[in-house]
């Protein structure tokens, strides 16, 4: 079960990290790749099923559930505002800024909080 989430967990963070890619790179041009919403896609799919199998692995000692809804909650805002504004022609630059600075909260997040 280790190994699974382990996958699990690395393909959640090559998600994040085309989020985060995606809207570094953006800023210079704001717009939405349909990258990024695949990696936010990605990221939110791989990290709910990594939390699912490490409650399900678990006996008592698994996961703090807070830490995960927090960031299963920043997530779901990130992945939605990929969605909103990849849908638009063109975004304001602080959106952008502003889908990067919430994907790196949320790395934090998962970095810190123990």
């Amino acid at each position: 079960m280790d190994v699974a989430i382990g996958i699990l967990v690395a393909i959640h963070m090559i998600g994040w990290a085309i989020v985060l890619g995606g809207s570094l790179v953006s800023v210079r041009e704001p717009k939405i790749p349909l990258g990024m919403l695949h990696g936010a896609l990605t990221a939110l799919i791989a990290g709910a099923f990594a939390a699912f199998l490490a409650i399900a692995a678990s006996d008592g000692g698994g996961p703090d559930h807070i830490k995960l809804a927090v960031k299963f909650m920043i997530a779901l805002v990130i992945t939605g505002l990929v969605w909103w504004g990849g849908r638009r022609e063109k975004v304001e630059r602080s959106f952008v800024i502003l889908i990067a600075a919430l994907t790196v909260v949320n790395i934090f997040i998962a970095v810190l909080w123990r």
